[in-house]
């Protein structure tokens, strides 16, 4: 850490991949639902994976297109169909009870190990909320399942904007009633991270190697010094002296 960052006045944690993992969760979720509709359940990492891959496309596509803001849930239902369809499914041949169901998994996605201990410590320092692009139901249903102790749950309807618009990052420090230079963002992504950076946020980067089941991060390039890196919350509460 450099000897003239600030600390914040509170963090805000972006929580895909960063909080949970989701490619372990969604990929237990997803064998389920293939062997229902008779696809095979040993694909359900590669169709985690696809799934996944449509979030950018989608962010991008919303933002070129000028579509008026749709929450993560609606976004991640698209994504699902078209996930599916990329398989040679029809997603109108099936029941919209298992779609809906299986659109759901991404409320239940695991904690990393260290992250419940982590957040409790830190949370014993400074507010701690989520920055994310996930919906206030989707992150609140999460996080009463996973035991995650939120001071508040900022949902993007919060801005009415996905990360990295950089009004994502400053309606947070607006909302918590600080400048945004005393707000850090907690992520796993280099992109993120440069995009809150970018917005005035200090920033502090937590190592999620097995994001992508071991592949390589899709935004490696924008990495930069950030003011804090550690390889766990843990590590981060150390380095925060919590």
């Amino acid at each position: 850490m450099p000897a003239a960052a600030p600390l914040p006045k509170a963090l805000a944690f972006d929580v895909f991949g960063t909080v949970v993992d989701w490619r372990t969760s969604v990929t237990r979720e997803s064998a389920g639902f293939l062997a229902q509709i008779g696809e095979d359940p040993e694909d359900a990492a590669a169709f985690a994976d696809a799934w996944r891959a449509q979030y950018i496309a989608a962010m991008v596509g919303m933002r070129k297109s000028g579509r008026a803001f749709a929450v993560l849930d609606v976004l991640h239902r698209e994504m699902l169909e078209a996930a599916l369809r990329e398989r040679g499914v029809d997603p109108a041949g099936l029941a919209e009870d298992l779609l809906a169901e299986w659109n759901r998994a991404w409320h239940r996605l695991d904690p990393w190990p260290d992250t419940v201990e982590g957040l409790t410590r830190l949370k014993a320092r400074f507010p701690i909320v989520t920055l994310s692009n996930g919906n206030i139901a989707l992150l609140l249903n999460m996080a009463r399942r996973a035991g995650l102790p939120w001071d508040a749950i900022l949902g993007a309807e919060v801005s009415g904007t996905y990360k990295p618009d950089p009004k994502a990052y400053l309606h947070t420090a607006e909302a918590l009633g600080i400048a945004p230079l005393e707000l850090c963002l907690v992520a796993a992504h280099h992109g993120d991270l440069a995009g809150a950076r970018a917005a005035g946020l200090l920033t502090a980067y937590v190592d999620r190697p097995d994001e992508y089941g071991g592949a390589p991060a899709p935004d490696a390039h924008y990495e930069q010094a950030w003011e804090w890196s550690a390889t766990s919350f843990v590590e981060l509460a150390d380095q925060l002296g919590c």
